[in-house]
This record gives C-alpha cells, structure tokens and sequence, in this order.
C-alpha cells in the first residue's frame, strides 16, 4: 500500500475542501483548509520525500475567472518535482501534452470522457492514441445511490448513468495505467472511509492480481482507518489524505501515514 499525496488547487490557492460542496456557481467549496505555501512547496516536499505518484488537481473549470491562476500554480507544483506528480482537471488531448511536457507522469480525467450520462469510448481511445495509455489515469470517483456507486463528474458535481462494479472496472482497465476513486460522500470529512466501496475495489484488485493500480480517497482521519483499508481491500489499494493530515490542519503525522503505508506493501 502506497502514500498518494495531494495538492488541490482552488481559486488559486491549495487548498482542502469538502468534496459534495463544490460548485462552479460563484466558484464556492466549503473549506476545511487553506495553505499558507503554494503548490510547489509541496510538491518539493513530497519529492524530498521520495513519495511519488501523487496527483495535483485544478478545481477551477476553464471558465472561472480563477483559472489561470490555479492553473499557474499546477504548473508550478509539476516543474518543482518532474515526474512524480500527475494532474487532473479539465484534461483533453489538446492540453495534455502541455500537462505532461510540464513535468506531469500522468494526467488523469473524467469529464472528457464521461458526458451526457455515459462513457464514451472514442474519446477515450483518441486520448490514448494522443498521450498512450500508460499516461493515463481514470478518475472513476463516486457517490452512493440506490443502484450502487455512480461515477460523477465535473467536479464531483454531476452523476453519469455508470455504475462503478468489477464490470465497468473489467472495461476500462485496457485504457489507464491507473485508477483514481474519491468517496464523494465522505471526501474532506474525516469520518471514516466508505468501507462497501473500499471492499468492492479490494476485491477486484485481488482478483486481477493488481493489473491496474487504485488509489482510493475520502473520509481517512485515524491510523486505525489505514489498517482498516488495507484489510478491507486485500492490501490492494493506494491511499490519500487531505483534511486530517498535519500538513493541512489535521491531527495525523504525514510522515508517521508514510511510515505505516510503507509497512502496509501486501
């Protein structure tokens, strides 16, 4: 199990948010913390660090007159550690050579691929064929409904008719070098992880024998939820956390997370 850290860039500032808040409208997301440092101090830490596979996303949509400020500031985060880091928000084919070429691993999306409710599978190949597969990293986050787990996108905001299962998982694998799932409905919460969504993953992972790599985010903010996790998911899962690491206010140890993922390897 592997330490995934995060620098979420909004209105031009890092920040933790509570994930179910976020809004274009006036560009609003309630807050559970905003950096005094920018993006990258601390993508310099995590190189330092040697943590790599982290991700930098821009919740700022192109239109926000905040834009290219966060976008400066993602920018800033991927020179400051090249290669370790990947970056998401609004990708297409036609920026994510401009992401990568900045210093990005790998540039992770949803919307372009999931619209009007659905996945679209020329566009996914097309982003492919532009940066190659191995580039590529799906955002499938989700928030429960009463048909199970439902990607949303644009920022977390709208629900697609794709319900995330071992079948949707079996589809797409062939298409990302990795998988990346927020629990939208306890992301930034720090009370507790989705444990049904975690063992769904889990089980899927140790079924393909970790073919394609799932780091998992929401609702971490003890140790005991890292040991949970790792048991929940067969040891087949990545973790991040935002809000409850001392780096953003929290009360946990970055270094003492670090340690304990670094222990966690199945």
């Amino acid at each position: 199990m592997e330490f995934r850290p995060c620098i979420d860039i909004h209105n031009g500032r890092v920040k933790q948010i509570v994930g179910g808040t976020l809004s274009d409208k006036g560009n609003y997301a309630a807050e559970n913390y905003v950096a005094q440092q920018d993006g990258a101090f601390y993508a310099r830490l995590y190189r330092d660090a040697g943590i790599r596979g982290g991700h930098v996303i821009m919740l700022n949509g192109h239109d926000s007159e905040y834009y290219n400020e966060t976008k400066r500031q993602a920018l800033a985060a991927l020179q400051a550690y090249p290669g370790g880091l990947q970056i998401g928000g609004g990708i297409t084919p036609d920026n994510a050579g401009e992401f990568l070429e900045a210093g990005a691993s790998h540039v992770i999306v949803t919307s372009y691929v999931f619209q009007d409710g659905k996945i679209h599978f020329d566009k996914l190949k097309k982003l492919c064929d532009a940066v190659g597969k191995d580039c590529v990293v799906l955002d499938l986050s989700c928030r429960r409904t009463k048909d199970g787990f439902q990607i949303v996108t644009d920022r977390w905001q709208k629900l697609t008719g794709e319900r995330l299962d071992d079948t949707l998982l079996d589809k797409l694998y062939h298409y990302c070098d990795e998988f990346l799932i927020h629990g939208v409905d306890v992301e930034g919460k720090a009370q507790g992880i989705e444990e049904e969504l975690v063992s769904m993953l889990g089980h899927w992972g140790k079924c393909t024998q970790g073919k394609c790599p799932i780091t998992y985010a929401g609702g971490v903010h003890n140790y005991e939820d890292l040991k949970l996790l790792k048991k929940l998911s067969c040891g087949y899962m990545n973790v991040t956390i935002g809000s409850a690491l001392d780096l953003f206010g929290g009360s946990l140890s970055w270094k003492k997370v670090l340690e304990i993922c670094r222990d966690a390897v199945r």
